[in-house]
């Protein structure tokens, strides 16, 4: 199993530029000069060469691959599937089955007032899902946000024990700054190695963030993170549920290649964990050179389809909607 990263390799090209030098004959006085010293031997035709450096980018797409129930599908081969980037079609140079890779999960957990009631079901179900997922391998970072976005765990940690600790001393707050709390996981993940997730536990209102939505789906797909958001649901008819911020968090989790799921109860909330769990440990890496080096988008889209079964028809492919050419100034 290879290890992969989004880093830029280099590639030198070496181009030789055959210049022609004047003919002596045309300069009478350096022929006269040749012609004075006939020991000297002439000039040799150089051949000066340039570097040019370009930078191509290996573009991973981790890729999710469910059946018309949800189920996972595993099993699939390079062969199975077929990659394009604005519509042209691309050479999948590198393909790994995603279950040995490691995991950086950001678990980032909604403190605000309008989850007090649910924070201790949500604590409880967050930390039997770290431990169903967690390997020596994998990292979790927890966070808590309400008017503040805390880091509870100083860092991304394997030790199960520290982890849970950080989950039982989230403390409540009042308003609630999701995008804030979506960027900055986005900025721990975006250095780090292998597969890299956001778990989001909230009702999905945001009231008080300094960055804005599009600033904290940018940020995501730059740290090429999959979004999951549990949308947690008290009371399905409540007249103060924030719509459009789950409308936000549905396209966020689409566009990065994760998913979006409704709780109303600890059952449920057990069950969006779990489905997590089990998606993370079927995924598939695509990885590839862009056969395109120039491009006037800002951000390219990528598709990606299966092919050579006859189930394919009826599978549902989910991948990142594509990536920036040039990553922001943080």
């Amino acid at each position: 199993m290879r290890k992969v990263s989004g880093t830029l390799l280099t590639v030198g090209l070496l181009i030789c530029a055959r210049g022609l030098w004047s003919q002596q004959g045309s300069d009478p006085q350096k022929s006269a000069e040749n012609a004075s010293h006939p020991t000297n031997p002439p000039q040799s035709q150089s051949e000066p060469a340039t570097t040019l450096k370009v930078d191509v980018k290996l573009v991973n797409v981790f890729v999710t691959v469910t059946d018309e129930h949800g189920s996972p599908i595993g099993g699939l081969t390079r062969d199975n599937f077929g990659i394009e980037e604005d519509g042209h079609d691309e050479k999948i140079a590198i393909f790994d089955k995603e279950s040995a890779l490691p995991l950086s999960i950001a678990l980032s957990i909604d403190t605000s007032l309008s989850t007090r009631h649910d924070l201790p079901l949500e604590q409880a179900s967050a930390k039997r899902f770290v431990r169903t997922i967690l390997r020596p391998v994998d990292a979790v970072c927890v966070y808590g946000f309400s008017e503040v976005v805390n880091e509870t765990t100083a860092g991304y940690t394997s030790d199960v024990k520290r982890v849970d600790e950080a989950i039982d001393h989230l403390r409540m707050g009042s308003a609630t700054a999701l995008y804030d709390a979506i960027y900055l996981a986005s900025r721990s993940l975006d250095h780090r190695k292998g597969r890299k997730v956001i778990v989001l536990i909230t009702d999905g209102g945001d009231t008080i963030s300094k960055v804005d939505y599009k600033e904290a789906v940018r940020a995501a797909e730059e740290a090429e993170a999959l979004v999951y958001s549990i949308i947690i649901v008290p009371i399905e008819s409540s007249a103060g549920r924030e719509i459009g911020g789950e409308h936000a968090l549905i396209q966020l989790s689409e566009d990065t290649g994760g998913k979006y799921y409704y709780a109303t109860s600890m059952a449920q909330l057990d069950e969006a964990f779990r489905k997590i769990s089990d998606e993370l440990r079927t995924q598939y890496l695509l990885a590839y050179y862009p056969s395109q080096r120039t491009s006037f988008s800002n951000f390219r889209r990528i598709e990606v389809k299966v092919m050579g079964t006859p189930e394919a028809a009826s599978y549902r492919v989910r991948h990142r909607a594509g990536y920036y050419t040039v990553k922001s100034d943080f």
